[in-house]
């Protein structure tokens, strides 16, 4: 096979991070290259430079077909044969189908003008070509969400691309829409094309690639034969890092009290009969690769999306939680991966955002109470190590980490039983996460229980008493921490081993 496309040297870096570090990978003529990696490896940054989204730091180099280019942009990446489908849909949900595929190209005029007829008649075109059932002429917006990610597949082929990544395209496919996939892939490489396959899934990587190269925390780690490697191997290698023995609870559950009861929760689009329990005192990770389900769970508990079928018991009673103020009446607090969205308001002081979800502490004869809710702000200030100026302070002049403080003394001050943590330390600095660790140590000593989500492995490890693994909306494995590896828990969440029944 000849060398399509080399990336030497590649590196990246935002404010703060570097996201790629002399990063090099090539793609032979004819071949689908699997590039795999944890969450935040560096996968769709290195792609976003190749395709022209980034711009790469000075130092890399990009050759095609042996002769270096410098990509200035999406349509300078496209006209040089180079396309994307992200993981994320890219559709103007109130235009048609065949509108979306032609948006802002030569080839949505006839004469000179915007004609919807030639945007059909090629879309149809394209759509029979690639065996593709969909009526051009449909408003993407009522589209299921997977037969939009084959319009974005489309739409990406219809651009005469000779190298095409795929960063998790199946992420919303039923199993035959995945064939289908598979199918219009093998059809795309000859002898002059090639494609980039990005995906969690390692049935899929195992299925469709040729080669796989692997990327950890932004640095490249090697590239295997497909059919010479095993699954597990693969997963090694994108894993990588050594959890030291001791990086283990500090603390075991000692009560057989179980607090949280979640049986056969199902939603119209994505979870799956997921069931489990959560013990007093207790933290219970939750670890799955992105899209896994684990945050549409934390919603369902907390009233903020509904669910279509299941029960959750709270303290022995069967709780409806059709909206979020059922869930706080219950006991259950959500401290959400977006705190600066859904969880602080940035624009109002410390003493405001602690005192958001009892606002009754802070008030004397139905009027607010300024001393005490100064006094209640500081009692937790002072039990979290809040480095703030003054209570006065606005949040968005805190740190990431002492922002987060401020969200959990929010639900302390309500004195809340169950909590569920979602990414607690994303943003944080090593020294504050081991803050954070302390604090939900503290909480759980008191006998409070918490859902703990995160996308770090080591974390999951280092705080579980036990982890529940998620994988496409159902929890493939419920671990006892003892038991637990980076490699099992990979193994659970790429659908390496298939479901047997979790155990509780």
């Amino acid at each position: 096979m000849t060398t399509l496309l080399e990336l030497k040297g590649i590196n990246k870096t935002f404010p703060g991070v570097k996201a790629l570090s002399d990063v090099s990978i090539d793609l032979k003529a004819g071949e689908v290259l699997g590039l795999c990696g944890e969450n935040g490896a560096g996968k769709s940054t290195l792609m976003k430079v190749l395709t022209g989204i980034y711009t790469a730091d000075p130092g890399g180099h990009i050759f095609l077909d042996g002769k270096e280019v410098h990509v200035h942009g999406i349509q300078h990446a496209q006209s040089l044969g180079l396309s994307i489908i992200h993981q994320e849909l890219n559709l103007v949900r109130d235009l048609t189908v065949a509108q979306n595929i032609y948006l802002g190209r030569p080839g949505a005029t006839k004469f000179g003008y915007i004609s919807d007829s030639k945007m059909i008649a090629d879309a149809q075109k394209l759509f029979d070509d690639l065996g593709i059932d969909i009526n051009p002429k449909t408003m993407c917006g009522h589209l299921s969400v997977a037969r939009q990610q084959m319009v974005e597949i489309a739409k990406a082929l219809s651009h005469d691309s000779r190298i095409l990544v795929m960063d998790e395209p199946t992420a919303s496919l039923t199993e035959q829409e995945t064939e289908t996939l598979f199918q219009l892939i093998r059809n795309f490489v000859t002898d002059e094309t090639g494609l980039i396959y990005i995906s969690h899934r390692m049935p899929e990587i195992e299925e469709i690639t040729d080669r796989v190269s692997v990327l950890r925390d932004g640095q490249y780690i090697g590239t295997v034969t497909t059919k010479e490697s095993s699954i597990k191997e693969i997963i090694s290698m994108m894993v990588g890092r050594e959890v030291s023995a001791e990086a283990r609870p500090k603390t075991i559950v000692q009560s057989d009290e179980v607090v949280l009861k979640v049986d056969n929760l199902s939603t119209k689009r994505l979870l799956k009969h997921v069931s489990f329990d959560l013990h007093k005192g207790e933290i219970l990770g939750f670890a799955g690769l992105m899209g896994a389900g684990r945050t549409e769970v934390a919603r369902c508990l907390f009233g903020a999306d509904p669910y279509t079928e299941g029960t959750i018991t709270v303290h022995g009673k069967k709780q409806n939680m059709k909206r979020t103020s059922d869930a706080v009446k219950s006991g259950i607090a959500y401290l959400s991966e977006d705190r600066k969205h859904f969880g602080l308001l940035l624009d109002q002081d410390v003493r405001w955002n602690t005192m958001l979800t009892a606002m009754d502490k802070g008030m004397t004869g139905g009027l607010v109470d300024d001393k005490k809710i100064a006094t209640n702000t500081q009692k937790y200030v002072d039990q979290l190590k809040t480095k703030t100026p003054s209570i006065k302070q606005l949040l968005r002049n805190l740190s990431g980490g002492n922002q987060q403080k401020v969200v959990i003394a929010k639900w302390l001050v309500r004195d809340t039983d169950i909590l569920i943590f979602d990414e607690p330390t994303r943003g944080i600095d090593v020294g504050a996460k081991e803050e954070i660790y302390g604090l939900l140590e503290e909480l759980i000593a008191q006998g409070k229980s918490i859902i703990m989500i995160s996308s770090e492995l080591p974390e999951v490890l280092r705080m579980s008493h036990r982890i529940a693994v998620m994988c496409n909306g159902e929890i493939t494995g419920i671990l006892d921490n003892k038991d637990a590896t980076q490699e099992r828990i990979m193994e659970l969440a790429t659908e390496a081993e298939k479901k047997n029944g979790a155990k509780k």
